[in-house]
């Protein structure tokens, strides 16, 4: 007789409430209840049944349910799990012992006649329909739960507890600790020991976000200069000054928060102590009292001991026979026109100092001098791309005022002189090494924009060929396709780490073009992969044009070295992201920007003192825009426990997913997805399991009972398992697939958050009018009306679908055409038009994709038509066309999994 219920580590919420009339409870201690669920209310008189049973359950009625495909058949295949964890019976977990055998079936009455009889063997089985999903826990209901309690409030970041949700948006005042945009973490009560941890198996991981955008009305980290003598530290550790340095002897020594150790304070740096052992100047020095802050480096922390010279960027377009068929190149030279005046720039200068230069390739290499005192571009070529170099000394970076009547006319230039083309071979790593040479030329660190359209199967370094085996999808061998085919492009991204040169690189396939192993540079260098399949400038263009334009006005630093240090206890161990990592402790940054979240893993290595707590500091060393050398510090305090209670009260689910994701795109390299699956499901039933032991207050042990921060890891973690990055497909490409893994390795918490569990909106709904975004509702079939339209999307991709019975007026003043049937489903811009529901639509697709870091692809469904199989596939509740389960069976698989932990 299992029983949802959801609880808060300090007690058990039990449904019905405990004391409710005991009218029609079945048998065997079960429940009925009439008690509305998380996200919708249940229908009037929808009375909950469980009964004991074997099998999982079967597939729903003909009749009634709604179809994921035409043919309905995939409800006959059921989900597969993975075997049984039974390598955790030296958890030494126990329970009361069961009440019944076999697999829990649910079972739901609509009908007001109260619940079925109990079924036992040999018994005739009786109807069966899914357990109410408005009984399980709802993100939906979550989310605007707390948008309600918390959204109009200021997040003051002192003293330690648990952060305002992602999702919810908040004010944060910098009260010592460092704002959530810039790092949050897994649980806000870490385990005292290595053994606690290890028998919850919650993990212990930061998300570190460290040049993230703010709001307006948010300050951002304030500067400091700290003098010739650099920063203050640490004699022992080299942590950096913050707010929880204690100062001791009259303020003449100082403790670190780190390590302990006592050091003397710089005559520079010392003044006196008020009653309560503060510094007297604690607010007029940021270091003392805000979470975030930065200095001034000296020069010591430069490359040479001499300060840098402004960052440059090289664009790098393929003029092949593809490219130039594609109409990218005319485009992207029409654009850059006016996109080169946006370059980023210091807050206090006019105009940028970052320097550009351009390469054309195909099976070639194309330099342009650029000189101010020419009249036209001069091209170089480089035949010999076997030991590339750069032709020219001077010309090749050259600075956007002076040289801008130069740069106009190359761009007029480039689609003339390679209209004819008809050379179809390309190259692909000699364009990077060229970019590196140049960057090292100039002795200063930058950023390659390359745009490539197919295969590199040109004779040169780093040659790939096809090697998409389609065969072994779904097998053991699966993660061969998603790992490099060579090491050469890991060495080259070395290359690129060592002369601060980032790459983004933009994709215009249409064909296999090997995404793991090309993305491999971008990702090791800090940068980025877009990919638009068989591009077509008047489709994709739009698309396509703002992608590149956020690529290019984004706040971003270069060369750039992270470190985590911890206090005792506790160290990073893991991190995860577009990062190179030379060693253990340094991650290393070609650059980074206000986009990329870094996921560090923190493991034990001593027991920490719970009266101490633990605390983590992020420094950042980079060269901004300006070429100035900065050191960016982000401080947070933790707590620390030795009761699970606190620990589980404490944890925040979408960090842990976001952990989860990452983890799992890495592990993807070695493991097979079948072993990722079993391992992820094992892990989440043990933390389950240790809540319900130790604890969660007695109850049956038919009852799934979930921590209240996380209640929503069940959905979530299922969203993981069925989502295309991770789920074997044979209906998703090779490369969408690897394409979709570089994604999730960079993405932040909000970003992971909307990619497993997309937003599902109404846009008939009345705050449309009021400019804003309306609630969104479950991700399921079964919360949408034929009658109705509903926005989804994921953070990459956005669909519009279109019910068959909408209002023709609707349809009429948003499409102008008469009916659904006549809707041109081509459409990736919608039309406008002057009345309210236009404007309205187009305000809220806008609103939508300004939230995101880049452009959704836009698409039109209508109900029932052939692309209506790719939007059901993002209805992530519903069980999938290839077989992935449903919320429902996989909340009664984790349920089975937990009772036998416990058994």
């Amino acid at each position: 007789e299992p029983i949802l219920t959801m609880q808060p580590p300090s007690q058990n919420y039990h449904y019905p409430p405990q004391g409710a009339a005991t009218q029609g409870i079945p048998p065997h201690g079960g429940a009925m209840y009439n008690q509305p669920g998380y996200g919708q209310h249940a229908a009037p008189g929808g009375n909950v049944t469980y009964q004991p049973y074997s099998g999982y359950p079967p597939a729903p009625a003909a009749s009634g349910e709604p179809s994921h495909q035409p043919n309905n058949q995939h409800y006959q295949k059921q989900p597969s799990y993975p075997p049984l964890p039974q390598q955790m019976s030296n958890m030494n977990i126990n329970n009361q012992p069961s009440m019944y055998t076999g697999v829990p079936q649910y079972k739901v009455s609509l009908a007001a006649g109260g619940p079925q009889p109990p079924s036992y063997p040999n018994q005739p089985a009786a109807p069966t329909k899914r357990l109410d999903p408005d009984a399980m826990p709802s993100p939906i209901q979550v989310i605007h739960d707390d948008r309600l309690n918390r959204g109009s409030e200021v997040f003051r970041t002192e003293g330690r507890g648990v952060s305002t949700p992602a999702t919810t948006q908040f004010t944060t005042e910098d009260m010592g600790d460092a704002s959530p945009r810039f790092v949050r973490c897994t649980a806000y009560n870490l385990p005292a020991t290595a053994d606690m941890a290890k028998n919850c198996q919650v993990p212990m991981s930061l998300c570190i976000k460290p040049m993230a955008s703010l709001p307006e009305g948010e300050i951002p980290p304030l500067m400091v200069d700290p003098g010739p003598d650099g920063p203050i530290r640490c004699k022992r550790c080299k942590a950096y000054m913050c707010p929880q340095f204690a100062f001791t002897d009259g303020g003449r020594r100082f403790q670190c928060v780190m390590c302990n150790a006592i050091t003397d304070t710089p005559h520079g740096f010392f003044d006196h102590l008020d009653h309560m052992n503060q510094r007297v100047d604690k607010y007029r020095r940021p270091e003392l009292c805000r979470g975030s802050y930065e200095f001034i480096a000296t020069k010591d922390y430069c490359r040479n001991d001499k300060p840098p010279n402004p960052p440059a960027f090289i664009f790098a377009l393929d003029v092949s026979y593809n490219a130039i068929k594609s109409g990218y190149v005319d485009l992207l030279c029409r654009q850059l026109h006016s996109l080169l005046d946006t370059l980023p720039r210091e807050m206090n200068q006019e105009k940028s100092a970052i320097k550009v230069g351009f390469i054309t390739y195909n099976n070639v290499l194309h330099f342009y001098n650029l000189k101010s005192s020419l009249a036209q571009p001069q091209m170089m070529v480089v035949s010999d791309v076997s030991d590339v170099f750069v032709p020219l000394q001077e010309g090749f970076l050259v600075s956007l005022e002076e040289s801008r009547h130069v740069i106009d006319s190359l761009l007029e230039q480039i689609p003339e002189m390679f209209r004819d083309t008809r050379e179809t071979e390309l190259v692909f790593a000699p364009v990077i090494q060229a970019a590196v040479e140049a960057l090292k030329s100039a002795d200063c660190a930058g950023k390659l924009f390359m745009f490539h359209t197919s295969l590199p199967i040109g004779e040169a370094p780093g040659k790939l060929k096809n090697r998409d085996d389609r065969k072994l999808i779904g097998t053991d061998k699966e993660k061969v396709l998603f790992n490099p085919a060579t090491n050469f492009y890991e060495k080259l991204a070395k290359d690129c780490v060592s002369s601060a040169c980032c790459v983004d690189l933009f994709l215009f396939p249409n064909q296999y073009v090997d995404v793991a192993t090309l993305a491999q540079v971008p990702q090791l260098t800090g940068g980025q992969v877009y990919k638009y399949n068989f591009f077509r400038s008047d489709i994709d263009g739009g698309r396509f044009i703002k992608d590149f334009a956020h690529g290019l006005q984004r706040d971003i630093v270069f060369d750039a070295i992270m470190r985590v240090r911890t206090s005792t206890g506790i160290r990073a161990v893991q991190f995860y992201g577009a990062l190179y990592m030379g060693n253990t402790t340094d991650v290393e940054l070609a650059a980074i920007d206000c986009d990329k979240a870094i996921q560090v893993e923190l493991k034990h290595d001593d027991k920490i003192a719970e009266e101490y707590g633990a605390f983590v500091q992020i420094a950042l060393l980079y060269t901004s825009v300006g070429g100035q050398r900065r050191l960016r510090l982000h401080n947070l305090n933790l707590s620390v426990c030795t009761q699970l209670a606190d620990l589980y009260r404490s944890c925040e689910t979408d960090v842990l997913m976001n952990f989860m994701a990452k983890k799992s795109v890495m592990s993807g390299l070695q493991l097979s997805p079948q072993k990722i699956r079993e391992e992820l499901i094992t892990q989440i039933s043990v933390t389950l399991a240790t809540y319900r032991k130790h604890v969660a207050s007695p109850s049956s042990p038919g009852q799934l009972i979930l921590p209240e921060c996380m209640k929503l890891l069940p959905v979530y973690l299922n969203c993981l398992l069925k989502n295309d990055a991770i789920h074997s497909s044979h209906e998703v490409s090779t490369d969408d697939r690897s394409y979709l893994r570089q994604l999730i390795i960079s993405m932040d918490v909000t970003e992971t958050q909307a990619f497993l569990y997309p937003r599902l909106i109404p846009v008939f709904s009345d705050s449309i009018s009021d400019g804003g975004i309306p609630p969104s509702i479950r991700c399921s079939e079964d919360r949408m009306k034929e009658t109705e339209a509903f926005i989804l999307e994921n953070s990459v991709s956005m669909f519009l679908w279109i019910g068959q019975s909408v209002n023709p007026v609707w349809i009429q003043n948003v499409f102008g055409v008469q009916s659904a049937a006549q809707i041109d489903i081509d459409l990736v811009n919608l039309v406008v038009y002057d009345n309210e529901d236009s404007k309205s639509l187009r305000g809220l697709v806008a609103n939508l994709q300004a939230t995101r870091s880049r452009h959704m692809k836009f698409t039109i469904v209508r109900q029932r038509d052939k692309l209506e199989p790719w939007f059901k596939h993002l209805l992530v509740e519903d069980r999938g066309a290839s077989g992935s389960s449903s919320y429902v069976d996989f909340l009664c698989h984790m349920h089975k999994e937990i009772r036998a932990l416990l058994n």
